[in-house]
C-alpha cells in the first residue's frame, strides 16, 4: 500500500485509512460484529493501519478495542489509533480520554482529536501535556463544518498541531481553498472525512459505467477508488478514512492504496467524469 508521511516526524502512514462512524456503533452480540472483524483483518492484512472513532460514535470505541484483540496479530502491522474528545472542561475531558483508552484497549493513543473544536482552549494544554508524557503520540483538531474552516485555519497556523481532520471528495470542495494549503504551509497532516459525501457520491454513480481511464491510466477498478485517488491526488492529504460495514466495499476502498495517483489535470478529469 502506497505510504504518506506524517509532515512533523516523517513517520509513514498508509494512504487509506478506516472510518467507524454509524458502521462500528454495534453491541457485543456475535451476528453484529462478524462483518466487522472481517473488515478489520482484511484491513491489517492489507497493510492499512489509521482507524479513526471518537465517543461520539456510540458503542464504535469499545467495538473497536474488543475486535482488535479477538483478532490479534494480522501483517504483523500496529493499528494507528485515533480517536476525539467531545466534552466541555479540563476534569470531564480527562475522564472521557481515560474511557476512550479504556474502550479501545490502549495505553498509549497515537492520536487524540479535539472533536469539533469544543471547547479546544481548555482541552490542548491537557492532550499537549499527555504527548510529553508519552500517552499521546500526535494531537489533532476536527470539524465536518465549512463554518469552521477560518477557526481552524488560525489553529493550525498559530498552534502547531499535528493533524486536522476535515470533509473533502470531489462534490465538496472548499477545503481546497485555504483550509488545505494551510495544511500544506504549516507541515500539518490531513485525513478526511466523507470522502463519499456520506455516500451520496456512491449512490448517484453506481449505476454509471467506471471510465476506461480509470483503469488504465489509475488502476482502479472501482468508483469509490476513483474517488478516494482524487483525494490523494491533492498534495496536502495524508489519509482519507471511509467507513464501512462491508467486507467488498472495502476491498473497493483498499484499492484506492495502490497504483498510481493521478496529477492536477486528471483530477480535473474525475470531477468531469462524476458530472460535478
Amino acid at each position: 500500500m502506497l505510504t504518506r508521511p506524517i509532515p512533523r516526524t516523517g513517520e509513514r502512514l498508509p494512504a487509506i485509512g478506516l472510518g467507524t462512524w454509524q458502521t462500528f456503533d454495534v453491541g457485543p452480540t456475535p451476528a453484529g460484529r462478524a462483518p466487522l472483524v472481517e473488515v478489520l483483518r482484511r484491513f491489517l492484512a492489507a497493510g492499512a493501519s489509521v482507524i479513526d472513532s471518537s465517543p461520539m460514535y456510540g458503542n464504535a470505541e469499545r467495538a473497536t478495542g474488543d475486535l482488535l484483540a479477538e483478532l490479534g496479530d494480522v501483517g504483523g502491522r500496529r493499528p494507528f489509533l485515533a480517536t476525539k474528545v467531545w466534552t466541555r472542561g479540563r476534569a470531564q475531558g480527562i475522564e472521557e480520554m481515560n474511557r476512550s483508552f479504556e474502550r479501545m484497549r490502549t495505553e498509549r493513543m497515537d492520536l487524540m482529536q479535539i472533536h469539533n473544536l469544543l471547547d479546544w482552549q481548555t482541552h490542548l494544554p491537557v492532550l499537549r501535556d499527555w504527548q510529553s508524557q508519552g500517552r499521546i503520540r500526535y494531537i489533532g483538531i476536527t470539524h465536518y463544518a465549512h463554518s469552521a474552516f477560518p477557526e481552524m485555519e488560525k489553529i493550525l497556523r498559530s498552534e502547531a498541531v499535528d493533524f486536522v481532520q476535515l470533509p473533502y471528495n470531489v462534490a465538496d470542495r472548499e477545503a481546497e481553498k485555504r483550509l488545505l494549503p494551510a495544511a500544506h504551509d504549516t507541515g500539518t497532516a490531513v485525513l478526511v472525512m466523507r470522502p463519499f459525501d456520506e455516500g451520496a457520491l456512491l449512490r448517484r454513480l453506481h449505476r454509471e459505467p467506471l471510465p476506461a481511464w480509470a483503469r488504465t491510466e489509475l488502476d482502479c477498478t472501482s468508483w469509490s477508488a476513483l474517488l478516494l485517488k482524487f483525494i490523494l491526488g491533492h498534495p496536502a492529504v495524508t489519509c482519507p478514512i471511509p467507513a464501512t460495514s462491508s467486507p467488498a466495499h472495502l476491498d473497493d476502498n483498499l484499492g484506492a492504496g495502490n497504483g498510481r495517483i493521478p496529477d492536477a489535470s486528471t483530477r480535473k478529469r474525475i470531477v468531469e467524469a462524476a458530472r460535478l
